[in-house]
């Protein structure tokens, strides 16, 4: 089969124009060309998460997200957060969540764990 890893930004295109051939005609899983185009796609997916890894999102971003997502207002919140005044200090980066308020907000609206738990932003270094 003749495939080598993906270790420079040549070898990189190169994977991207083969396989880029297989989307429009895609192999047969389990056949010859299926496996080749899994394999290709495997390398490709671990080459892009090693060069352009994905940041999650700060917490806040990741609570107003949802917020936007599902026309939630900060009255929605209260139960996972607190009164009105404490969700806003949330919000707005006065305050740090809470692990009940973590717990609360991934259980309540789905938010993952791994976002609201990421440290925030330090906007004082850069």
């Amino acid at each position: 089969m003749n495939i080598r890893p993906i270790h420079t930004e040549a070898d990189y295109k190169a994977v991207l124009r083969e396989v880029s051939a297989y989307f429009d005609n895609e192999p047969e899983p389990g056949t010859e060309d299926g496996d080749r185009f899994d394999i290709l796609l495997t390398l490709v997916e671990a080459y892009e998460a090693k060069q352009f890894p994905v940041d999650l999102p700060d917490p806040i971003e990741a609570i107003k997200f949802r917020m936007e997502q599902e026309g939630l207002t900060a009255k929605d919140l209260e139960p996972a957060i607190g009164k009105r005044n404490r969700v806003y200090e949330i919000l707005n980066g006065k305050r740090n969540l809470t692990l009940i308020m973590v717990w609360k907000l991934h259980k309540m609206f789905g938010i993952p764990a791994e976002s609201l738990i990421k440290p925030p932003r330090d906007t004082h270094s850069a």
